[in-house]
């Protein structure tokens, strides 16, 4: 057992002067949970030193943080809201990089910094898809003025089919591409695929390149209009393989062969599908129909071709 000594009471000397000091304070143990309002605690640390607190402080900051730890849910406004949280200065730098691609310069890592954003790449297929329908419009007007038999009736359905071709690419093939990294990484564990998200930016602002040059088209010139087409189609392709390249090289060479001329492929379908649709001339109207030829009977033609004369 112990002695009579060591389970007795000792004094704190460095206590006793805190509480000279402060004769208001009360001093609590580690067993009490609450410390009545106006009061003050005395703890000693871990280091020996002895320190005071307003528990009551505390216990709000804490409240805080834990708040600030709470990440609303993704069916909520809050949680997309950090997705349009950008200024012009970057979107402006994230347009720069899609336009002047370059080898060993990744969009993703250089531009997006893991920071994707929906601004950008919303804005820019709306304004594609705008510029494409008014554009398509404007063609046959032009067309009307050089050759006056061409008809033309304001086609307002090419909005619509514009919007829709446009947001279904700009969604769906990065989201067939991010699903198809993802099964790719189970079965080769260095890939790696982008997230959703990073994917959609990087093909949202791949199409900006298509803006100067669709409203380009305008010009009724038809191997300048594809010279166009052709160069905005390697810009932007290329900057989609530039991005990608870091994470297929990962994989088999068939597999990122393939992947790469399939993302290639579907960019100049896109391309050639809206220079056919949108910049088509009407065909002209009000044309007389051709001549036909009769068949008359042996007598009349024999009749025809004899002299009045003879005739009479």
């Amino acid at each position: 057992m112990a002695a009579a000594d060591e389970l007795a009471f000792h004094e704190f000397e460095e206590a006793t002067n805190l509480l000279a000091e402060t004769p208001d304070a009360a001093t609590t143990s580690r067993s009490d949970e609450l410390t009545p309002q106006g009061h003050v605690a005395v703890a000693m640390g871990s280091d020996g030193s002895y320190g005071a607190e307003n528990e009551v402080e505390e216990s709000d900051k804490t409240a805080l943080l834990q708040e600030e730890k709470q990440q609303p849910g993704f069916w909520t406004f809050g949680y997309y809201q950090s997705f349009f949280d950008v200024d012009t200065s970057q979107v402006l730098d994230r347009i720069k990089g899609s336009l002047l691609p370059r080898p060993g310069h990744n969009f993703v890592r250089h531009h997006l910094r893991n920071r994707p954003d929906l601004y950008g790449p919303f804005w820019i297929c709306a304004t594609l898809a705008f510029v494409l329908a008014v554009t398509g419009n404007l063609t046959l007007v032009l067309a009307q003025q050089r050759d006056p038999s061409i008809h033309y009736s304001p086609q307002f359905h090419k909005v619509t089919v514009a919007g829709i071709t446009i947001y279904c690419y700009a969604w769906l093939v990065p989201l067939a591409l991010w699903g198809f990294l993802r099964w790719r990484k189970g079965v080769r564990e260095r890939v790696g695929p982008f997230t959703f998200l990073e994917t959609v930016c990087v093909y949202g602002y791949s199409l900006f390149v298509f803006i100067p040059t669709v409203v380009l088209w305008l010009i009724p010139v038809p191997w300048l209009q594809w010279l166009l087409g052709a160069l905005a189609l390697a810009l932007s392709a290329t900057g989609l393989v530039f991005t990608l390249w870091p994470i297929v090289r990962e994989d088999t060479r068939l597999v990122a062969s393939l992947l790469l001329s399939a993302v290639v492929l579907l960019h100049a379908l896109l391309a050639m599908g809206c220079k056919f649709y949108f910049f088509q001339s009407l065909p002209p109207v009000h044309v007389a129909p051709p001549l036909q030829a009769t068949s008359l009977p042996p007598n009349v033609l024999l009749i025809s071709t004899l002299p009045r004369t003879m005739a009479t």
